[in-house]
């Protein structure tokens, strides 16, 4: 049985207690390719964004290709991965997690090339990825009536899901650069008051009644420049006002801590549905 984190966020509306028996005719159909949204989701998901953070500094400058290759180079592999995402047919640990690390890379340097070769200010570009993620979110609603990440189940669904996860990566690098340097807010403040916008938003759901989903995504959306400001925290020289440990390092401690949950998820089938436990089985 899985024990959802914070069940503000488990973008259930209107569902029974008891999911419905797996049927024979459902093996070969499309389950819901997102996990269950328990704590294991949200550890990976903020180690992933302060790698996406870490790794994208470590590959521009140890790579030797320029901020634009790197970006084209890791755009590839996430093509690459987003390929294998949808061709499997229900949630899979490593398929699923291998894509969202890698389009947490992506979506930094997507604001980092915007931002250092372009010129592009940081208040610009997070405000046109906010938009561009509100677009999305509204042409998804349009189509689908639904935002829950708990109804992925078709293809068109899924290209919506990785859009509107690609937007918030790249909009939570712009505002987490902006309130740490920008901003002057420095980064473990910066973490700490993001932190706390994410402690509020739960509070508002547990309390006050914030529609389930919505709170999701808020905290989905706030964890990006959570995982940014830890991410250069910990990366950056102390006269910097960070630990000094370094991008290589950084980025390595956190990708073998995302790779031993990941490991456990796939052994243990923590985060996977009751339906698709049912099917599995």
């Amino acid at each position: 049985m899985v024990i959802p984190f914070a069940s503000a966020f488990r973008l259930m509306t209107n569902q029974s207690a008891t999911r419905p028996s797996a049927r024979p005719d459902l093996v070969n159909t499309m389950l819901n390719k997102v996990p269950e949204v328990t704590i294991y989701f949200w550890i990976i998901k903020i180690l992933a964004t302060t790698v996406g953070e870490t790794a994208a500094d470590f590959l521009n400058s140890n790579l030797g290709l320029g901020l634009t290759n790197t970006t084209l180079v890791m755009a590839a592999f996430l093509v690459v991965a987003l390929a294998f995402q949808f061709r499997v047919r229900r949630y899979v640990p490593t398929i699923y997690w291998l894509a969202v690390v890698l389009i947490s890379v992506v979506g930094t340097l997507i604001t980092d090339n915007l931002t250092d070769n372009f010129g592009v200010s940081l208040v610009t570009t997070t405000t046109l990825f906010a938009i561009a993620l509100a677009a999305t979110f509204a042409a998804w609603y349009a189509t689908e009536k639904t935002l829950s990440i708990h109804s992925v189940v078709t293809n068109r669904r899924e290209s919506f899901y990785w859009l509107t996860v690609l937007f918030t990566f790249a909009l939570g690098t712009a505002a987490g650069d902006l309130t740490a340097e920008k901003l002057d807010v420095g980064y473990w403040k910066s973490a700490v008051l993001f932190g706390a916008i994410i402690a509020i938003v739960f509070a508002a759901h547990r309390f006050f009644g914030l529609d389930a989903i919505l709170g999701f995504w808020l905290a989905y959306i706030v964890t990006r420049p959570l995982g940014a400001s830890l991410g250069d925290y910990f990366s950056q020289a102390k006269a910097d006002q960070g630990l000094g440990l370094g991008t290589t390092a950084t980025s390595a401690l956190f990708l073998v801590t995302i790779a031993l949950v990941v490991t456990y998820l796939t052994t243990t089938k923590k985060d996977v549905t009751e339906l698709q436990e049912d099917v599995l089985t």
